[in-house]
């Protein structure tokens, strides 16, 4: 049961706290996120300004507030997107064999380079905006969640059900999206939240290596990015973008951890009575 578990009950809470925080800080916080005030440069955190403020006098707070919506709305961009186009080419895969030789490879020769590096390198073509950085991490993501849906499909394919549809005539498309799809849709869900995650944390290395999302528009990245600079007389400049970073990140991950617990009961821990048998030699 979930309310067994202190940590799934404790992250999800952690989650929605960071979200109603970023999209309500202006009802909490007066301050302009783009407003420069040279005389407020470098204050600490104070009960007028909770997380201080920047190089520039704006508020920090308000700022990583922004920094997370921009963060949760590439995060959930790079999810639909290569969720989508995953679960189609994984689909395609698994039915027809000519598509899979092709369009494997292609995934093949993606998954040869590093996932920041290739970021990185489509950003640098395409130019440091937001909707290019979507679409690059959307383009190094669909092979991991195509390959995912490909393995579980073609377990599924083999199967007598399906076997039986076909002898009766049943069509390909007929086949794959009301029979195929549905018995995917579990390892499906844990990656797309996978992809979630890591979309977030790759944005943010993006941003802090300058090829993620432009200035004046703040992201978690790029607010590290300021704060190194000034970090040992300024350490609130790198403190709090940092710990909502490894926030954000471990909650998904462990509701991550959890989704794919529940989607697999082969990876559930034995009952302790069983254990207490297995010992015994029973």
């Amino acid at each position: 049961m979930l309310t067994k578990n202190t940590s799934l009950l404790v992250w999800p809470l952690v989650l929605v706290a960071i979200v109603l925080l970023s999209f309500f800080a202006n009802a909490v916080s007066p301050y302009d996120p783009y407003s420069i005030n040279p005389l407020s440069r470098l204050k600490p955190p104070s009960p007028e300004h909770w997380f201080g403020t920047d190089n520039f006098g704006r508020d920090l707070f308000v700022r990583v507030a922004l920094a997370v919506r921009v963060s949760l709305s590439v995060g959930a961009a790079v999810a639909v997107i290569a969720g989508a186009a995953g679960i189609i080419i994984g689909l395609l895969c698994a039915w027809y064999r000519p598509v899979d030789r092709i369009l494997m490879r292609v995934c093949d020769g993606l998954f040869a380079f590093p996932s920041l590096l290739l970021a990185i390198a489509i950003v640098g073509v395409l130019g440091p905006q937001i909707i290019n950085v979507i679409l690059a991490l959307s383009l190094v993501y669909i092979p991991s969640i195509a390959r995912v849906i490909r393995g579980a499909a073609m377990v599924i394919k083999e199967k007598n059900f399906i076997e039986a549809l076909r002898s009766q005539g049943a069509s390909a498309s007929r086949i794959i999206w009301l029979h195929l799809l549905p018995n995917v849709i579990s390892p499906f869900i844990v990656q797309v939240s996978w992809v979630f995650s890591v979309a977030i944390l790759t944005e943010a290395a993006l941003s802090f290596l300058g090829s993620g999302v432009p200035a004046p528009m703040p992201s978690l990245g790029n607010l590290l990015l300021e704060g190194k600079a000034v970090i040992f007389s300024a350490w609130w400049m790198t403190f709090f973008p940092g710990v909502t970073i490894v926030l954000l990140i471990l909650g998904l991950n462990i509701i991550g951890d959890d989704l794919r617990d529940r989607a697999d009961p082969g990876l559930k821990p034995l009952p302790r009575r069983v254990l207490h048998l297995l010992k015994q030699g029973k």
